[in-house]
């Protein structure tokens, strides 16, 4: 009988079925999550003035985020393990939404700080646990597009949220409040509810998706297996091990050096147009910041299909970083406005491109139970770089007065990123090509704890 069933199911059909059900609504959270880690870049427009914070300490306020994140990335994935995805991303989408709308009442930068650190400690966890999540879904060859689809929501925040969050700043000052304040506690609420939505719409596996009829169901946790048993050359890891695998580590390297230079641009990105005209609106800075983002978002999805129908992770790892690298450089000569916008959309495009096909790179040496805490240690370092790249910029800023100037620093640490990119092994047998390398992901983590 089961054999009939999986004989008869249209395979395209039910993934585009899966993919409608999981994605959209993933996608949505992930819009949230960076609209409420991002918006303090369009806050900075007016909070700096109202409280008196300079560059330095703004890029300390954006970068202590991270801190918090790195601390506690690793337990919050480990009690994702224990309690599973539906109640754990909840209570994380649940808490840091009401850390996001508390920063509205911020009255100085040290309230600031304790806050956005608070921000990072209610998030950690939550993009590993999605990348998790997707696994149990998802077979190894749909992974990098699938990847993308998700975290093409990281552009779409920009584009949603740079011209949602200048608008709020002109135009809501309710109850004689800063438009800034309105526009963080606004934006926080979403955070709350979906939370609560997510407890009832969120299916833990496929062996519980009542949404699924019994052959769609029948085949899909028969694909995924059969999928787990044919990786080869990968390392059974225990959860320290895993927190010291060089490879692991050397990821780690890699995602932190990308990180400081997405996280730095992004966040500096409003007064970096800013400095294009005095005569900018807020709002008009909003719309001029979706730009890059549009493009970025186009050339992430093209670039992670182009990298599952190659079946090759490593090169299409390397050059978007090395584009993007090339590109910050070009800006410090650049001194025209609308070129600079230009370099911009190549430097972004290339940032976001590069995520899909890293975040594929990892499982192709890890066993399905080693991967989770693998996930979880090279988003927690390397998003420390969301603290070094904002915080460097801020620095830089505040000596030479030119945002535009300051990515230069961070066009070279891309560059060297680009490079290590180039010098991974991804197997135990030093082979550097991996074309014929499908990734090990872990979707078998619900049934085992770590070691």
């Amino acid at each position: 009988m089961d054999n009939q069933m999986i004989t008869h199911v249209d395979e395209q059909r039910l993934m585009k079925k899966v993919t409608l059900r999981i994605i959209p609504f993933l996608f949505l959270l992930y819009i949230i999550s960076y609209l409420d880690r991002a918006n303090i870049g369009y806050a900075a427009l007016e909070m700096n003035k109202e409280l008196a914070i300079g560059s330095e300490a703004f890029g300390f306020i954006s970068g202590i985020f991270f801190i918090g994140y790195f601390l506690f990335e690793v337990p919050s994935n480990m009690m994702l393990k224990k309690y599973g995805s539906r109640i754990w991303i909840a209570r994380i989408l649940i808490s840091w939404g009401i850390i996001a709308t508390l920063t509205a009442f911020a009255q100085n930068s040290t309230q600031l700080y304790a806050l956005r650190f608070l921000l990072g400690v209610a998030e950690a966890g939550f993009f590993p646990g999605i990348v998790i999540y997707l696994t149990l879904w998802f077979r190894s060859k749909e992974l990098a597009t699938t990847f993308a689809l998700f975290t093409s929501a990281i552009p779409v925040s920009y584009i949603i949220g740079a011209p949602l969050s200048t608008w709020i700043m002109d135009n809501v000052h309710w109850l004689n409040w800063s438009g800034w304040r309105w526009m963080l506690f606004l934006e926080g609420i979403p955070a709350v509810i979906f939370g609560i939505v997510c407890l009832f719409y969120l299916t833990e596996s496929p062996e519980k998706a009542k949404w699924l009829n019994p052959q769609e169901k029948a085949w899909l946790i028969n694909e995924l297996k059969n999928d787990a048993t044919k990786k080869k050359n990968v390392q059974q890891l225990s959860t320290l091990q895993a927190m010291v695998n060089p490879k692991v580590l050397y990821l780690a390297l890699i995602y932190f050096v990308y990180q400081c230079g997405s996280l730095g641009i992004g966040y500096w990105l409003p007064q970096i147009i800013k400095s294009f005209s005095s005569s900018l609106t807020h709002t008009q800075i909003g719309l001029i910041a979706m730009l890059p983002y549009i493009v970025a978002t186009t050339v992430m999805i093209i670039w992670s299909r182009r990298s599952d129908k190659k079946g090759e992770r490593k090169f299409h790892t390397f050059l978007p970083l090395f584009w993007s690298s090339l590109a910050l450089f070009s800006l410090y000569v650049v001194h025209n406005n609308v070129i600079s916008l230009i370099v911009i959309c190549i430097a972004l495009a290339g940032l976001y491109a590069f995520k899909s096909p890293f975040w594929a790179v990892p499982t192709l040496f890890l066993t399905p139970a080693s991967a989770a805490i693998s996930i979880a240690v090279i988003n927690s370092i390397g998003n420390l770089g969301g603290f070094v790249g904002p915080s460097l910029l801020g620095i830089i800023n505040a000596k030479t007065h030119n945002p535009a100037g300051s990515l230069v620093v961070l066009a070279f640490v891309l560059l060297v990123g680009s490079l290590m990119v180039l010098c991974i092994r991804l197997n135990n047998k030093a082979k550097t090509e991996d074309a014929t390398e499908q990734p090990v992901d872990p979707r078998q983590i619900k049934s085992r704890q770590p070691n």
